[in-house]
């Protein structure tokens, strides 16, 4: 596990900050502003990962890093670990499209495994239908929102490849709380049977899906999709 702090070809430090998937407050970002200033920060990049990525003088990167908690941020996680959870704006409060509450449940996601190590960096997409704007089934887990507080899961996929490789759906319309339970089995099957800097789509093509099925525990829903939702599929 590591920090995501990078040097750049051009001599400067690159650092990677995390937030609750791309979610701040106008404080942290007004603080993180005069903060970039005081620290001679060049430019700040908005990654695909919905992280900002602060790009300056190494003289100082050491302050900037230092006074991000201050601020409710932090350096993200890098290597191979859990990283900073992609979550899409689907709520009731935010998106017309969605069809459950998915931003609330990244950040819960992230909050809960943000930084654990795994054999191989591990990605996380949550979306709140099944436009799916975060790519879930290019991510090592996805999960798409299929009606109000149940979710659809796909595991395996990964698309920073020549070869892209779309995740296979092992659960569908489960509850919040089981989805918690299908991540902590998918994370401790592939501590167990990973390789070393093998990614988990990998290991599924390596031993087949089965390891890493749902658990029993695991129960799907049977309730149809909601009215609404299937009038948007067909308009």
């Amino acid at each position: 596990m590591g920090d995501g702090i990078f040097r750049q070809k051009n001599g400067m430090v690159a650092i990677d900050i995390v937030a609750s998937c791309g979610v701040m407050t106008p404080e942290q970002l007004s603080g993180l502003a005069r903060l970039s200033e005081e620290c001679g920060v060049f430019r700040i990049k908005l990654s695909t990962r919905q992280t900002l990525v602060a790009v300056l003088d190494e003289k100082g990167a050491g302050r900037l890093v230092e006074s991000l908690p201050g601020l409710g941020l932090k350096v993200s996680p890098y290597g191979n670990v859990v990283r900073a959870v992609k979550a899409c704006a689907g709520s009731s409060a935010l998106c017309p499209r969605a069809v459950g509450e998915a931003l609330a449940l990244g950040i819960e996601i992230q909050d809960k495994y943000l930084g654990m190590e795994v054999p191989k960096d591990f990605k996380i997409a949550v979306a709140g239908c099944l436009r799916g704007c975060t790519d879930p089934y290019c991510a090592d887990l996805g999960i798409v929102s299929s009606g109000r507080e149940v979710f659809d899961v796909s595991i395996g996929g990964f698309g920073g490849s020549s070869k892209p490789l779309h995740g296979e759906v092992v659960a569908r319309r489960i509850k919040r709380e089981d989805v918690f339970l299908l991540i902590d089995h998918v994370l401790n099957r592939f501590r167990a049977l990973g390789e070393p800097g093998e990614k988990l789509g990998r290991a599924i093509t390596r031993l087949g899906l089965t390891p890493f099925l749902p658990p029993a525990g695991v129960k799907e829903a049977q309730q149809a999709p909601p009215d609404d939702f299937v009038k948007f599929l067909e308009d």
